[in-house]
């Protein structure tokens, strides 16, 4: 069979097409983390005991720079609340401890989960510290944050000792220009 020239033109235009968009997802790629100062995740293989604290140590030198602090979080289409309680320690190079318990909203009133991704797997990156006006670490030096889950049942005293749906847990230092 005889291959046409509009054949080879649509041949070639798919190939066109396919490197354009491999180039777009390569500069996608480097160019979303190129402020970020910081950004680790931990997996939990989709359940997250209570018990299990993800703890990060970084260095800040520079205490002049704008930055905006993330939570990360990865679900799988297993986790079933609408919400996610955070418990986050941040404890400065000088010994001293910022405490914070957060909630934050994991899916819309439909049901239908909030955070980047396709299919069943989705990213939720969570305000943490920078979102009203930019946060300025006040110490150079070794700082650690700890992050553990708060989560509990409706009507239930006790927590939720094994989260399920949760794949990873991260943290993300992002400088800003």
């Amino acid at each position: 069979m005889k291959t046409t020239k509009a054949t080879k033109n649509l041949k070639l235009k798919k190939m066109q097409t396919r490197f354009w968009f491999g180039f777009l997802v390569l500069f996608l790629m480097t160019s979303c983390h190129q402020n970020s100062a910081f950004d680790r995740y931990t997996s939990v293989d989709n359940i997250w005991d209570k018990n299990q604290i993800i703890s990060y140590n970084f260095v800040i030198g520079d205490t002049l720079k704008n930055q905006n602090l993330f939570i990360k979080i990865r679900t799988s289409e297993d986790y079933k609340y609408s919400n996610l309680f955070l418990i986050i320690d941040l404890e400065y190079p000088n010994g001293k401890i910022e405490k914070d318990t957060l909630e934050y909203t994991m899916a819309l009133p439909n049901g239908a989960m909030l955070g980047r991704g396709l299919m069943s797997i989705k990213e939720h990156k969570l305000w943490y510290k920078g979102h009203t006006t930019p946060f300025v670490f006040s110490e150079a030096g070794e700082y650690t944050i700890t992050i553990n889950h708060a989560m509990r049942a409706f009507d239930e005293v006790s927590g939720i000792s094994a989260l399920e749906g949760v794949l990873d847990v991260g943290f993300c230092i992002e400088e800003l220009e």
